[in-house]
């Protein structure tokens, strides 16, 4: 069910509310929804997915997870009693456990649910905007679809990008889906208890100054490598320089890039080490003679990642460097790049140059923004007090961890909702 009102009329006792519609809260949604319990899902982007639909692999498979994703988004296609409501934002939150009132604010797509995916309101669109599925890296035009397979399936126009008074989208469209009156709503619903799984962020890493980022064009992040990567990326899986559009012969990674630092980010991020192993291998498979060098501190790949990472490992073109990088500058009139580092194995610091260079930048929690009802740590961390119900939280929004370990965590944040939805059942 989507962007459509709520029907508990199957439902045991008041809906869930779950904010964030990235994979851990789709997952709460379905779980709870699966289990008897109406779940109304509240995205504040186009569509559902979030960070995952933007990975080009997961890791230690290498799959491509558009496959487990769209095994959850049929699970919640499929289930009316799960609402999706996109482009939407949660402004506010009063009551009690098991009764509480939520108000949601609901932005306009201009695109009604009789779009066919046509295209030709993109056809007729000439205003450009910035990908932000892609994270700035291509452009879309102003009416668009977020990405191939996109849930919702439907058109978004971003009115913001058009030229003042332009429609020529609406009679371009065939089907009469385009509704450019459209304005913002506010709705209020009565809910039992709130999940919030506003997922993570990556660390700017324009704030490390001495990694270079923001002013040489060929340090890319791990997640704009991610895209780099993609099949459906803004190079069509070519992993390219973005000085030249050159395939890199050598590329480094850099770890903790901004993590485990005072200055930045204090905490470990927990998966960027299996991250840039990860990252590696896409170096390597498109390029046999590709070299890649991961630059680190400790290599944290706990539990049965451990063989993930001793596989990459006996690759004799991926070299391992332990040592901090101390400092990334460009070589004049190349773009290529001069790393250094100590290497602490060998007793010496060196200089070595590459075409790339990925920052492994560390995991934020996206909790700005929430109601002051939810409990945040010292690094913005979502926290469930000892003795708290009707409030809880999931996946990165808590603690850095990869999807598996997401999806459980998702998973337990849904039957502690519910647990929540049958004591106020029982006290109704």
């Amino acid at each position: 069910m989507t962007d459509a009102a709520v029907d508990s009329s199957n439902s045991r006792g008041k809906p869930i509310l779950v904010i964030g519609g990235g994979i851990a809260g789709v997952t709460t949604a379905i779980e709870a929804a699966e289990a008897g319990c109406h779940a109304i899902l509240v995205e504040k982007a186009a569509h559902l997915g979030g960070r995952v639909a933007r990975m080009h692999q997961y890791f230690p498979k290498l799959c491509p997870p558009s496959c487990g994703l769209e095994i959850n988004l049929r699970r919640l296609r499929e289930n009316p009693r799960v609402t999706v409501l996109t482009l939407a934002e949660v402004e506010g939150i009063s009551g009690s456990p098991g009764d509480y009132e939520v108000t949601v604010r609901l932005s306009p797509r201009f695109v009604t649910e009789a779009c066919t995916l046509c295209g030709k309101c993109a056809e007729a669109c000439t205003a450009e905007r910035r990908d932000e599925f892609n994270y700035g890296l291509s452009k879309t035009k102003a009416a668009y679809l977020p990405f191939a397979t996109a849930y919702p399936a439907r058109y978004v126009i971003d009115r913001a990008a058009c030229a003042s008074g332009c429609q020529a989208c609406k009679p371009a469209c065939l089907y009469n889906a385009i509704d450019l009156e459209q304005s913002v709503e506010k709705k209020t619903f009565r809910v039992a208890a709130v999940v919030a799984a506003t997922g993570w962020a990556p660390y700017d890493a324009t704030k490390i100054e001495n990694l270079g980022f923001g002013k040489y064009p060929n340090v890319v992040t791990n997640v704009l490598m991610e895209r780099i990567a993609a099949l459906d990326g803004p190079t069509g899986g070519r992993i390219l320089r973005p000085s030249d559009g050159k395939a890199p012969q050598t590329v480094a990674f850099v770890q903790c890039a901004g993590s485990r630092d005072e200055n930045h980010l204090p905490y470990c991020s927990a998966v960027c080490c299996a991250a840039s192993i990860k990252q590696a291998t896409y170096v390597r498979t498109l390029d046999p003679q590709a070299l890649a060098t991961i630059f680190y501190i400790d290599v944290r790949t706990l539990g049965r990642l451990e063989e993930f990472y001793s596989t990459v490992a006996a690759d004799d073109k991926v070299r391992f460097v332990k040592g901090k990088v101390a400092k990334v500058e460009e070589q004049p009139g190349t773009h290529d790049l001069l790393v250094t580092a100590e290497d602490v194995l060998r007793g010496k610091k060196q200089t070595q140059r590459f075409d790339l260079v990925v920052l492994a930048t560390g995991i934020v929690p996206q909790t700005d923004g929430l109601p002051k009802e939810f409990t945040l740590d010292e690094f913005r961390f979502l926290i469930a007090p000892e003795g708290s119900e009707g409030i809880y939280g999931a996946g990165c929004a808590c603690r850095p961890e990869e999807v598996t370990a997401t999806v459980q965590h998702a998973t337990g944040a849904a039957l502690k909702a519910l647990q929540c939805v049958v004591r106020s059942s029982a006290h109704g």
